[in-house]
């Protein structure tokens, strides 16, 4: 495979790319970094990456650049390049979520269409559901998005369904649900969780905490993203990409607390605008076409996220290179 990852240096979209060429691939990797967190990070990211012959970088903004010369040179794309977060969507920050994940997604469309036949793998999100009225949710669930970056990762999303039903183009969106895992963002519940209990600080929580969420580890959400790539049923279609079991917060916090090996000091405050109270996943149509089975428990993956932590907190970062 030659692939063309958008967002590769990216918490999904780095160990995306490192799967791809640890299995042979050669990987284009196109990343616009983005400053809603240190670039510094995102740069550290690929630093496996880098050290793959088959690994070529690009800075670039998918919304300004030709992008025909980048898909030319692939056979498949796998769209992760996003502006993400609920929280932050709303407001004057809007313009950006349309920019990076409405228009950008749109141009690349446009850029395959003289290819059709090459696969448009797009990352959506459970945020296009909002607060879904059941759960587990299935695909053909009305969205109906609560932030207003569901509704940009929404709108994105019809914009593959209808590049492939006028087009052809052979696009599939995935709907990732709740993502953790090494590498998460900054912002993120369990980086923020065990970056606090490692620093012995107190974590702020909002809401209650007895709200739930189907959290899917990275590792799952690579081998879904990988078969989405080659799944004859897949084009035109949606699936969800869950973990296969929902957990509270509350629960999360004393797997923490656990791996700590003391309590940890909560503090609770109220639920943001545009976070939903439960999600929740029907993956039976990913399990079909896609062959995808969630491996990691909350357990395991949480443990694996919390150590990566710990690794992050004993060694200051050290700027990659650009």
């Amino acid at each position: 495979m030659n692939a063309l990852v958008t967002g590769c240096a990216g918490f999904v979209g780095s160990q995306l790319t490192e799967s791809l060429l640890e299995d042979g691939h050669e990987v284009l990797g196109v990343d616009v970094l983005l400053d809603n967190y240190a670039p510094a990070l995102k740069l550290a990211n690929l630093s496996r990456a880098r050290e793959h012959k088959g690994f070529r970088f690009a800075r670039l903004d998918l919304a300004a650049a030709p992008l025909e010369p980048l898909v030319e040179q692939c056979d498949t794309v796998f769209h992760l390049a996003a502006e993400p977060g609920v929280r932050t969507s709303w407001g004057a920050r809007f313009a950006s979520y349309e920019h990076n994940n409405v228009l950008a997604t749109q141009r690349l469309l446009e850029a395959t269409m003289r290819w059709p036949e090459k696969r448009v793998v797009y990352a959506s999100s459970s945020s296009v559901y909002g607060d879904a009225e059941r759960l587990p949710t299935c695909e053909e669930t009305l969205p109906k998005p609560f932030s207003p970056y569901g509704v940009t990762k929404l709108a994105a999303e019809h914009l593959c369904v209808l590049y492939h039903g006028n087009h052809g183009v052979a696009a599939v969106a995935l709907r990732y649900f709740s993502v953790y895992g090494p590498r998460q963002r900054p912002d993120m519940a369990f980086n923020r969780f065990c970056r606090a209990a490692l620093r012995d600080q107190p974590i702020t929580v909002f809401g209650d905490g007895r709200q739930t969420r189907d959290f899917t580890f990275v590792h799952d959400v690579v081998s879904a993203t990988r078969a989405a790539a080659i799944a004859p049923a897949a084009p035109g279609r949606v699936y969800n990409v869950g973990g296969g079991s929902r957990v509270s917060v509350r629960d999360v916090l004393g797997h923490i607390a656990s791996l700590r090996g003391r309590p940890l000091e909560l503090h609770y405050e109220d639920g943001e605008s545009g976070d939903v109270r439960h999600t929740g996943a029907d993956t039976s149509r990913a399990r079909r076409d896609l062959g995808f089975r969630p491996t990691t428990s909350v357990e395991v993956g949480l443990h694996a996220e919390f150590e990566w932590m710990r690794e992050q907190e004993r060694r200051p970062l050290r700027a990659a290179a650009g």
